[in-house]
This record gives structure tokens, sequence and C-alpha cells, in this order.
């Protein structure tokens, strides 16, 4: 396939140049343009350029994480461990960020743990390891019922009082209460029943107790709903302060693993900083978001392992060009340039935006010209054909999603709950993540493949809204500081005439729901060995926004939180 590219990539900062002068405008025009305020980027490229060098990234450390390797791999596969420390072991290597080093040596363990019957896992009061081998067993698509835990429950189908009394199994117990699916009620009653009883717990108030420190961090956000690679270094501190939990080996490797992916992924970073350097982006569309660092940051918390550099790299710039394109629908065009803008998209076509402001201009012709350079890569390295009009479609679609939301703006319209959730899982732009990942990651360039996303709406449409809702709670006082278009909380609020705090506590709850129906979604699709990488990608997105707006908004200020946790994910090693 031929993709009619307008400018080369090496005059395109040349063009950008040229084109990007003062343009006469309207004075009142002038005065309508909005500004959201944002501050500076933090990450300058003088910093970038000396902080993005690591030392893990030679022969010397890749042979001793090979070596380490292979002792663990030795470690996994012992047949004389029993069935609890051998789960305990698996559970250690993911939660280190182990899991892809040893793939096929847990898959073959897990089939002869997944052999053994229910009743055969220890004693009716072995609330513990009853649920770590169910949490394990789901978490790797084995066919697992919650009617495991019947033997734990009273007459009444609640949690017997008496293991309210055992810490460590209530803990294991929540874990594996979030990967329940819709009708599971006995994991709904454990888990309303836990969190209540946890945060209760006195054993919280101990706070150089490792239990206690487990469960604070449990109940912050439960693991199935962390981005796995955030939170290894925690992880590994953890391990470190109760080091008889884990084979030393292993935590040897889990530091040496962190340090050696850390280099990597610098690696990647610069390269993306040099892509977003030559755009010209920062220096003249002042009013959006300059966040290539957070976008990065995004990228490797839906896929850290290092064989995806090609794939985060893509990611980053798409993430990028969703902040950019947001930002010139909530902040910079007027209802009459987004709709010209829209329709650009929507035909692919350059023509629609001659009498666009020029960083308009600049912002499809960029659009244009990254999606062909995507498509392209896409159908060399993974066999795909006709790719490019899949990825079109997505940006259209998003595209007009925010044309909508920018004339509830301007109407001063608050629509339904159902309006906005409809039309704002669209704008979340998961949609779009979604489907370059799908066509990135999978490598089955068939019809059948390509009708997938299609056929899973769903599981489309639940992340979407995971990430649409998490947005909002996270950004909704800004946003409503700022005079944007309403978010699900303000709807949900005018709707049925409830507080703030209600509405938030309702969102939540629908939170809840969808992980509900993600987690059935991915039980069955990850039965299809090609899909697993993409459905864990898809599931980290997210992940990926509960991280971000988890202490607001994690784009708009970097100083808040972000900056702290991108310092220790990209530029600090783990000390040995």
């Amino acid at each position: 396939m031929e993709f009619r590219v307008h400018l080369q990539a090496d005059n395109e900062q040349k063009f950008f140049q040229n084109q990007m002068k003062p343009e006469p405008e309207a004075s009142y025009l002038i005065n309508q343009r909005r500004s959201a305020n944002y501050k500076p980027n933090i990450w300058k490229n003088d910093f970038l350029d000396q902080s993005l060098i690591s030392k893990y990234d030679g022969d010397e450390y890749r042979k001793l994480s090979e070596k380490l390797i292979e002792e663990v791999k030795i470690y996994i596969s012992a047949e004389t461990m029993d069935l609890v420390a051998k789960l305990e072991l698996i559970d250690s290597v993911r939660k280190l960020g182990l899991a892809n080093l040893f793939e096929k040596e847990i898959k073959e363990a897990l089939d002869s743990i997944a052999a053994i019957e229910s009743d055969n896992l220890g004693t009716r009061d072995d609330l513990y390891g009853t649920a770590l081998h169910f949490k394990i067993l789901r978490q790797h698509g084995y066919k697992v019922s919650q009617d495991i835990f019947g033997r734990f429950m009273d007459e009444k189908g609640t949690l017997e009082n008496h293991h309210f009394a055992h810490l460590k199994g209530m803990l294991e117990l929540f874990e594996a209460s979030n990967l329940g699916f819709e009708g599971e009620d006995i994991l709904d009653e454990a888990k309303a029943s836990l969190t209540l009883a946890l945060r209760d717990s006195g054993h919280i108030c101990y706070p150089d107790s490792n239990l206690s420190r487990d469960v604070v961090h449990s109940l912050e956000l439960p693991s199935h709903r962390r981005v796995q690679w955030f939170d290894v270094k925690w992880q590994i501190n953890a391990y470190e302060k109760d080091i008889c939990r884990v084979n030393a080996t292993l935590l040897e490797l889990a530091k040496l693993n962190f340090n050696v992916v850390q280099a990597q992924l610098q690696k990647n970073l610069r390269e993306a900083s040099r892509w977003w350097a030559n755009l010209g982006f920062a220096d003249n569309l002042k009013f959006a978001r300059d966040r290539l660092v957070e976008c990065f940051s995004c990228a490797v918390g839906v896929a850290f392992e290092p064989e995806h550099s090609s794939f985060r790299i893509c990611l980053t710039k798409v993430i990028n060009l969703v902040l950019i394109i947001d930002d010139v629908y909530d902040i910079y065009g007027s209802e009459e340039e987004l709709k010209h803008f829209t329709n650009a998209v929507d035909r692919w076509d350059s023509r629609e935006t001659e009498q666009l402001p020029e960083c308009m201009k600049m912002c499809f012709q960029v659009l244009y010209n990254t999606t062909c350079e995507i498509a392209r890569e896409i159908e060399e390295e993974n066999g795909w054909n006709q790719v490019l009009p899949q990825l079109t479609k997505v940006w259209a679609d998003f595209c007009k999603a925010l044309l909508v939301e920018a004339e509830w703006y301007n109407k001063s319209h608050i629509p339904t709950l159902e309006e906005y959730l409809r039309n704002g899982c669209i704008s979340s732009s998961v949609s779009v993540l979604l489907v370059h990942s799908f066509f990135s990651i999978t490598h089955e360039g068939t019809k059948e493949m390509a009708d997938f996303l299609h056929k899973n709406e769903d599981l489309l449409y639940n992340i979407s809204l995971i990430v649409r809702l998490n947005n909002d709670l996270g950004t909704s006082v800004a946003e409503q500081e700022r005079g944007d278009s309403p978010s699900s909380i303000v709807c949900y609020m005018r709707e049925v005439n409830a507080s703030e705090e209600t509405a938030r506590k309702n969102i939540k709850g629908m939170i809840d729901n969808a992980w509900k129906k993600v987690n059935g979604k991915c039980f069955t699709t990850n039965q299809v060995p090609f899909l697993s990488s993409f459905m864990n990608n898809a599931t980290n997105m997210a992940r990926v926004a509960h991280s971000l707006y988890k202490d607001g908004d994690g784009f708009g200020d970097q100083e808040k939180g972000p900056r702290t946790h991108i310092l220790s994910l990209l530029f600090q090693p783990l000390v040995n």
C-alpha cells in the first residue's frame, strides 16, 4: 500500500518553522481563545540528555541476569515444594515483575496445580491458601469457581466470624475478590465485608508491621487494578523488609531486572524525545500540554517488556497526539474551526484545513504523517493489510466525540449521564489506543482477527468506561474551575439531585461493575494464546488510568504526584 504522505520526515521541522508565523486574527477571536493555564513542562531536554544513560545497558549485566534466570527456573520447577509454597513463589515472581521471564515454567506448575481438586487444598480453616490458589489460577486464565470459598461462609452467605481474626487470610481473600465476575455473589459479599474489616482492623495501627503495610497498600488500590511494573519497586522494598518471604536469588534477579529494563526504557524515551523535539509542538502550541515524559510513562504502563520497544514509542506518539488534539478542542478552537478540523480528520484530507489557524493545520499534518507512518510500520512488521483505514476511523470517531463536548460547552448544555457516557467513552481515547495496540501487538493478519474488535465492543466500552470515570474523578474539580464541559460527576449530581460525595461513591461503584465485566471477558479471551498480550495491554490501559488520576490530573499537574513516580520509574535505578 502507498500512502500520500505530504511531508518527508527530514524536512518536516523546516516546514513547521516556515509555517508557524504569527497569523492575522480578528481581535475578537483572539480574546475568545481560552487558556487552561497549564504549567510549563518540567522535564527539560538538558535533564533528559544527562539522565537517560545507564550503566546497566551492557552485556555484563545481561549475562548476570541470564545466569540468575536459569537458577530461578530450577527453583520454580522443583517438585518437592509444597502447594502453598509453590503458589507463593509464583505470586512473588509476578509481583517482582519477572513473570514474563518464566512463562513456560509458571504454566507447567499451574497446569499441575489446576488438576488438584479444591477439596484437597488444605484444611477447612486454610482461608489464606484457598484465596491464594483462587487468585493465581484466575489471574492466569484457569477455570476456578467462587464456590471454592463456600466452606468459609455461614448459613447467611457471609464470611464466618472467626476468619476475621486472621489478617493474612482476609487480605488474600480481599485481593482475590477483585478478580470477580458479574453475578459472583460470594466474592461481592467478601469484598464488601473485608473492605470494612480491613479498614477497622487494629493491626493497621502498627505502622512497623509488614502485614499492616500490605493491608494499607491493598486498600489504597488492589493489586489487580495496579500497573504491575509501576509497583515493582514497592514490592522489592517490601520483600527486603521481610526477607524470609522470598528466595534471595529471586530478589537479586528482581533488582537487576528492574535496572536492565529501566536502561531499555531510557533508550526508548531518548528516541521519543527526539521525535517530539523535532515536531516543534512545545514552541508553537503554547495553549496545549507539553507532556512527553508522562505520555511515555503511560506507554510503559501498558507494555513494559523490552521486546515491545517499537510499540511503546508508537503508543507514546499516539498519546501525545491525543493530548494535543484534546486541548485543541477543549481550549483553542472555535466551534466553526473545530467542525472543519473534524471534517479534515473524517475525510483524511488536508484541504479541509485551509481556512484554519496555522497551529491547527500543524496538528492535522502531524496526525496525518504520524498515522501513515505507524500504519506502514505495522503492515511491514506484523503482516496486516489495510491498517490505515482502521486507524483513521478511530481518530475520526475520537474527534467527533470531542466536537460534541465542545458543542455542549458552547451551549451550556448538561447531558444526561447516559448521553455523557455514550460520548465520553469515545472521547476517552481508549478506542484509539486499543486499535493501535491491537494491530501493533497481534501478528494474525486475517479478516477474522480484524473482526475481533467489532465482536468485542463490550470489552472496549468497559475499559473506556473505567478510564473515563477515573479521569472524571481526578480532574472534575479543575475542569469545573475552568468552566469546561460537564463530567460524569456533574451529570449524576444534576440528574438525581445528589451531593458530590454521593456522586463520587456511585461513580466508583460503576467502575467496580465495569471491572467485573472486563474480568469475565479477559478470562474467556485469554484462552486464545495469540490474544493474551493484547488483552494484557487492554487491561493495563484501565490500570494506568487508576494510577494517573489517583491523586488528581496526572497530565495537568506534574508536580503533585507524577514527578516522584516518574523519577523512580525511569531515572533512578535500584541500588544493589
